[in-house]
């Protein structure tokens, strides 16, 4: 917690409102780094207008407090409430928070954005992917900030070459409190939630807090779709001594368990156009009956249009622990420590066939089994129980994923002087990852019998699991960073420059054979006389192996601020960003050799500017910004048609997009001119620039056949030519060209009331800027180049009731999320190619949705 300190100087007073300053949400180390030597908050100890605030340091930072979340849904992840920020775009998979959802800021996907919580890295360690619906109860977040563009020296990212999105929990009260909450609404959905406060517990002032939530809901398109969630928090804080050093160890668990939320083709023909042509529910997927003697096929539970996508399952278990600490060794000499440990199972499910028999033809004359072109063959195994192994059988093939995680988080500060700081950081952040791919049964309804087969896995004749993929890996980063601040000029100029040097190791081991070309496909085997045989068959395809890379670079950054008057200022942030190859990536590279370049892919790299003015006072903060990202190296992920298998399954590969430059503003404004009334506005623009044409896979027989030219005219002329699309001087896809929006809060007597409203513009399909294509007929859009502007407009309502002589914590509250039920496109990726094969899959926007809670605490 950050003390309020008032330096005795002759300038104090003309610079006062200047530096109110709230302990924005980093690490415990930036924090300290970050403080001002004057420090004054407000009369409640918020420096907040509207629940909004903006950073007084050289980046673009914006926060909302627990006062502008808690008037949020109950429940509502956090990424959806950043959404009211300047330069954040997040579509929301369901109205509850619970389903996942699509977040983009200044245009690049959250596999780029580093998402920290206390200063704890929460992106997936593999992928860099972010799980909006994993994230910590709202009810005891403090604060979240977005940094547009810029990350701390020590963050523990190895992929913020985007921006950066922080946000801490509160600390234990120093009283006893206890609060509850309960909450039911549209879909089925309740949800209760509890926190106890313990107040001081000793004579030393420990204080600690636990919270547990419960919440369920059903997808509003699709009853049969549940999803269930728990959650866990618990924090204990130790005060040391009297000026601001302290321990706290924080806790978190969270259980995810449900159904994946129905997604569609983004083609005007199977795209729903309102509500109201969604299916209420998908056929019933019923496995059928097995036939002793006779060779069954797989049942309709194997074909999407049965409905059974929306019968998988993407469950999670997920634990953390924590620390943050800060120790005053001397006078001016600040460390601060924070270690972290956590553990996370999760898996993404998806459909087989699996064959009880062998492969279905001879390799070499030898017969053979494993799980071999996207298909399990189990080498004589009776998976239907009728007592033959002739049959193919539809079962579940989740993705699984357990991670063992560690790092640790480390600054020496040290003021030299009221107006000179510096520090050093050292952050390791390791990571250990087992990623499998275990078949499970289906029940009779066509669901999946257990949520991790791993548990009881289908084994195949060698009386192994079988599996779609099998690898261990290990991402390691050991970083060293140091950082100068200097405040000159009677605190006027404020100069700071920074330079962290990650070293990031990547060990990587391959169980499986990776095919040529890399593709993403692996073949997997247990029988060693089967995968021996296979890779006699196809020479160009890759044994099992491990590889070790290091990607390593120096970042540098530099900002200012200067303070015109008291409310005044301007800034300016220059800095580097990296993403280092994800995993999935860096396995695709398996299928070169060693020493070929695609066997290595290229870091990603970024160069990021910005600058803007400030307003800030008691009772007024604006911001307002311009910036320009320099983005190379760009690897995009797309879906292609198999050129080993024409018509069949589509393939992802993994490919170098080059260089994409980015400009744009942000800028926002909150007034409270009394504490009746509030207002709060927001604003971006975002444009991008693709620098060149991009290869995307080779061109296949249906390419030639069709006439693709991939954007260019004679691309496709003949069969294994490189597609070449016409990405050059095109803007990126999925991300929207504009946003604005606000809120505007009122209090009347016990009832305030809320309205916020938001509009994002159009976003690109594709990264060609075209409409959609059909594949077999090339003359005929079957989906135009943009997705429609939106408007959504929220309702929250809270009725206090002290006038029943209760507490000023007990309170009603309803909110209503799209009020005026607008029917949109939520998230989706964008792509680079342009036609309808492979299908590109969108979200449908969540629809109107009504929820009420009753609070009650003392």
């Amino acid at each position: 917690m950050l003390t309020t300190r008032i330096i005795a100087r002759a300038s104090v007073s003309a610079l006062a409102l200047a530096a109110i300053a709230p302990a924005f949400a980093q690490s415990t180390g930036t924090q300290e780094f970050d403080k001002s030597q004057i420090v004054v908050t407000a009369k409640n100890g918020d420096s907040s207008v509207a629940g909004t605030a903006v950073s007084s340091t050289p980046k673009a930072k914006t926060a909302l407090t627990d006062e502008f979340i808690g008037r949020q849904r109950a429940g509502q992840s956090i990424d959806d409430i950043i959404n009211m920020l300047p330069g954040v775009s997040f579509q929301n998979n369901g109205p509850y928070g619970d389903a996942g959802g699509t977040l983009t800021i200044h245009g690049f996907d959250s596999s780029r954005i580093s998402q920290t919580f206390d200063g704890i890295p929460l992106n997936d360690s593999g992928n860099y992917a972010l799980y909006s619906q994993e994230q910590v109860d709202p009810e005891i977040i403090k604060q979240v900030e977005v940094s547009t563009g810029s990350t701390d020296i020590d963050s523990p990212t190895a992929s913020a070459t985007g921006g950066t999105v922080n946000y801490t929990i509160r600390d234990p009260s120093e009283d006893f409190h206890v609060r509850f909450a309960g909450s039911m609404g549209q879909w089925q959905f309740m949800r209760l939630f509890g926190v106890v406060d313990t107040g001081d517990f000793t004579k030393y002032g420990t204080r600690a807090f636990v919270s547990a939530s419960k919440q369920s809901d059903v997808n509003p398109y699709d009853s049969g779709s549940k999803l269930d969630r728990k959650q866990v928090n618990a924090k204990v804080y130790q005060p040391i001594g009297s000026n601001g050093d302290f321990v706290s160890v924080t806790g978190f668990y969270d259980r995810n368990r449900g159904d994946h939320f129905n997604d569609f083709t983004l083609q005007e023909s199977s795209f729903p156009g309102s509500a109201s042509d969604i299916s209420a529910k998908p056929p019933i997927c019923t496995v059928a009956a097995a036939t002793p003697g006779k060779a069954d096929k797989p049942n309709a539970c194997a074909t999407s249009a049965a409905g059974y996508y929306g019968y998988t399952q993407n469950p999670t278990n997920i634990w953390q622990i924590h620390l943050n600490s800060r120790f005053t060794l001397a006078n001016g000499l600040i460390l601060t420590v924070e270690p972290n440990v956590g553990y996370t199972e999760a898996n993404g499910g998806s459909i087989v066939t699996a064959t009880e028999g062998n492969y279905t033809k001879k390799v070499n004359g030898q017969t053979i089994y494993g799980f071999i072109g996207g298909k399990p063959y189990l080498g004589g195994v009776d998976l239907n129980g009728d007592g033959d192994t002739l049959d193919t059988v539809s079962v579940d093939a989740p993705s699984n994923t357990i991670t063992h995680r560690y790092g640790v988080i480390a600054n020496l500060i040290w003021h030299i002087a009221p107006t000179q700081t510096v520090r050093v950081n050292y952050t390791l952040d390791h990571a250990k990852l087992y990623q499998t791919g275990e078949l499970g049964y289906l029940a009779a309804d066509g669901r999946p019998v257990a949520s991790f087969p791993k548990n009881d896995p289908i084994l195949d004749a060698s009386g192994n699991p079988i599996e779609k993929r099998d690898r261990l890996s290990y991402s390691i980063l050991n970083q060293v960073s140091g950082e100068y601040r200097g405040e000159f000029f009677d605190n006027k100029l404020v100069l700071q420059a920074g330079v962290r040097a990650p070293f990031f190791k990547r060990d990587l081991n391959n169980r499986c054979v990776s095919e040529s070309g890399g593709n993403g496909y692996v073949d997997c085997f247990n029988d060693p006389a089967s995968q021996a045989a296979f890779l006699a068959a196809n020479p160009s395809y890759q044994a099992p192996q491990s590889r070790h890379d290091n990607y390593n670079k120096v970042l540098p950054s530099a900002g200012f601020t200067y303070n015109f008057t008291p409310h005044v200022s301007a800034f300016g942030d220059y800095s580097q960003g990296l993403q280092v190859p994800s995993t999935d990536t860096l396995y695709d590279g398996f299928a070169f050799p060693v020493g070929d370049p695609a066997a290595k892919p290229k870091m990603e790299t970024s160069y990021n500017f910005e600058g803007g003015l400030r307003y800030k006072s008691h009772n007024i903060q604006a911001q307002l910004s311009g910036w320009y990202t320099s983005f190379h190296n760009k690897i995009e992920e797309s879906t292609i048609e198999d050129p080993q298998n024409p018509g069949g399954l589509p393939i992802t590969v993994y490919t170098n997009l080059g260089t994409v430059h980015k400009y744009g503003f942000d800028g926002s404004i909150s007034y409270a001119p009394d504490h009746h009334f509030t207002l709060y506005a927001f604003g971006s623009y975002l444009h991008s620039k693709i620098l060149d044409n991009l290869q995307q896979g080779l061109c296949t027989a249906n390419n030639v056949k069709f006439g693709d030219s991939g954007g260019l005219t004679g691309t496709c002329m003949s069969r294994t030519q490189p597609i070449i699309r016409a990405t050059g001087g095109k803007q990126e896809s999925g991300s929207p060209s504009y946003m604005f929006g606000g809120r505007v809060q009122g209090s009347f007597g016990p009832l305030e009331v809320g309205v916020q409203a938001k509009r994002t513009g159009p976003r690109y399909v594709n990264d060609q800027n075209t409409p959609v294509l059909n594949e077999n007929d090339l003359s005929e859009a079957v989906y135009p180049a943009k997705t429609p502007s939106y408007t959504l407009v929220d309702l929250d309502a809270r009725l206090n009731l002290g006038f029943l002589g209760l507490n000023d914590k007990t309170y009603l509250q309803l909110n209503v999320t799209n009020l005026f039920d607008k029917f949109y496109v939520g998230g989706f990726s964008g792509q680079v190619g342009n036609l309808n094969y492979p299908a590109q899959y969108v979200y449908v926007g969540t629809p109107r949705t009504f929820s009420g809670t009753v609070n009650i605490a003392f």
